[in-house]
């Protein structure tokens, strides 16, 4: 079972009218990765930030990684426990992002900016993990 709606959707703009832009929410996930990755590899590590870097790329990758699997689950309840782990990983992206900015002040904004993607993608699988309950 793909779910495809959830992985190509058309945008639109206030009024509902389509912008005739389609995001991939496996694409952003991807991206979202990579730009950690980058952005983890400018922060100076110590005995404080080491750990926080480890653990901010672990959670950021794993949003992507999941959203993959949910993507080819072979049922409905394996597609929302999946979409759950993808909303908790992101949740915990978020603290990460936010213990990195107070230990190394020099990647705050930078760690801000992603703090707010990671929002956004904990915000949408949010709305498909309260959309998309499994029959029981």
């Amino acid at each position: 079972m793909t779910n495809q709606g959830a992985k190509s959707a058309e945008r639109s703009d206030r009024d509902g009218a389509p912008t005739g832009r389609k995001y991939d929410l496996s694409e952003r996930t991807a991206k979202f990765g990579e730009t950690v990755i980058r952005f983890a590899r400018g922060v100076r590590l110590d005995p404080v930030t080491s750990p926080l870097v480890r653990q901010l790329v672990r959670a950021a990758t794993s949003v992507g990684a999941n959203y993959c699997e949910a993507d080819e689950a072979g049922s409905g309840k394996e597609f929302y426990y999946r979409i759950s782990v993808c909303n908790r990983e992101a949740r915990e992206t978020k603290h990460w992002l936010r213990m990195i900015g107070a230990a190394c002040q020099t990647q705050k904004d930078a760690a801000r900016c992603l703090w707010k993607e990671a929002n956004e993608l904990n915000l949408i699988f949010s709305a498909i993990f309260r959309k998309r309950k499994p029959a029981r």
